[in-house]
């Protein structure tokens, strides 16, 4: 299996953060998520929807 953050083949069974190849990748991963890069597409609020 490949690592989603550099993309270094990494053995699925061998690594305890899988699916990273190391505890690194796990943590740059955890960063994006907290600085809420991963965006889901949507529709852009109404500013009248607001309660």
């Amino acid at each position: 299996m490949r690592c989603p953050t550099c993309g270094t083949r990494a053995a699925w069974h061998a690594s305890s953060h899988r699916p990273f190849c190391s505890l690194t990748c796990r943590l740059i991963d955890l960063g994006v998520w907290l600085d809420e890069c991963y965006r889901i597409p949507g529709k852009e609020a109404d500013p009248g929807d607001v309660p």
